[in-house]
């Protein structure tokens, strides 16, 4: 009759818990390469959809799969598979294409061959001012970039926008401060590429700036999806003491749209 020792028994236990991480990471690994990837948000550019704070799960499947839905972006093939278009006023993340190792986040409001336009701070598709209507203040901590911390909460001014499909969602209207214009000139939407704003126009560096320009289709991630926790300050997610007070319990398991 064969005798399990201690030594035998403790070297068997830290193998099966080897195995149980080891199957946890590839099935995480798995998860966040062909489904859902977390991110969260820094910047105010897409207030008051998504705040300071957020963390939301992005849907890698959406649009189908380029070599940025993978980790460390290895070029194992070109263009996209699987692919499926884009929808006009869908958020996004994307590989900002002058640097591709940087994440943005934004609303598609050009699709290929769109000409958009921003007259006196309305939105211009292909010729037709995009719908909106005043709506009341948004309340946020700092939505208007720097200078605009106080401390506590400012009223910003804010309008509802739908898009031609249908797609409605609230915008701010900070005061300008930093060059963003409310007049531009017509911007072409090239093939196979994507025009995105934020929603808070004066403090969103987006395709009206040549620092970010038209996104190629296989430089988006994937859609934004949910929004599944939510910190209001700058105090870090690891502060666990801090979550009753900081955690906007309201905005968890949220939708993006």
């Amino acid at each position: 009759m064969k005798v399990l020792t201690r030594q035998t028994g403790t070297r068997n236990g830290f193998i099966d818990t080897a195995r149980a991480v080891f199957e946890a990471l590839i099935i995480a690994l798995l998860i966040r390469s062909f489904l859902f990837q977390p991110f969260n948000i820094p910047s105010a550019s897409m207030e008051p959809t998504l705040l300071v704070g957020d963390y939301l799960f992005v849907s890698k499947f959406t649009y189908g799969y380029s070599r940025y839905s993978f980790p460390f972006s290895l070029p194992l093939f070109a263009g996209r598979i699987f692919a499926a278009d884009p929808q006009r006023g869908d958020v996004v993340v994307f590989r900002l294409p002058r640097d591709d190792s940087v994440d943005y986040i934004k609303r598609i409001i050009g699709l290929p061959g769109d000409r958009i336009q921003l007259i006196d701070g309305t939105v211009s598709v292909n010729g037709t001012p995009v719908r909106r209507e005043h709506v009341a203040d948004f309340v946020g901590e700092s939505p208007c970039g720097p200078g605009s911390e106080t401390g506590g909460q400012v009223h910003v001014e804010q309008w509802r926008e739908t898009l031609p499909n249908g797609v409605s969602y609230d915008t701010l209207k900070c005061a300008s401060f930093g060059g963003f214009p409310d007049t531009t000139g017509a911007y072409i939407v090239p093939p196979d590429h994507y025009f995105m704003m934020g929603d808070n126009r004066e403090d969103s560096m987006d395709s009206r700036f040549p620092q970010v320009g038209y996104v190629p289709f296989d430089h988006i991630v994937g859609r934004a999806q949910t929004i599944f926790f939510s910190l209001a300050g700058q105090a870090p997610a690891w502060q666990l003491w801090g979550w009753p007070w900081s955690v906007r319990w309201d905005r968890l398991l949220t939708m993006v749209r």
